[in-house]
């Protein structure tokens, strides 16, 4: 195994993490900071109003985008899996 086979896997690992999460955090930012405009300008500050939409917000982004990143993350493993061989030597 070899530093540059190591800094490809972890470059790999990487991106993979972040193309798998960033749709969820994405969506999470975008209804957290909807919701702050909102409660911003009517000065209504109730707790529960800014965690229950980004809640329903997260739970559809990962109905939503869970089969891609299902795909994404089975596709990492299976190069994972294939590369195997040359890490035994």
């Amino acid at each position: 195994m070899t530093e540059e086979f190591v800094m490809a896997l972890g470059r790999d690992a990487l991106m993979t993490v972040l193309l798998v999460g960033a749709p969820v955090l994405g969506l999470s930012l975008l209804v957290g900071l909807l919701v702050s405009i909102f409660q911003a300008t009517t000065q209504l500050n109730e707790a529960t109003l800014s965690f229950v939409p980004k809640i329903l917000a997260v739970l559809l982004a990962v109905v939503f985008f869970g089969p891609w990143m299902m795909t994404v993350m089975l596709q990492f493993t299976s190069r994972i899996f294939t590369s195997l061989p040359t890490l035994v030597r």
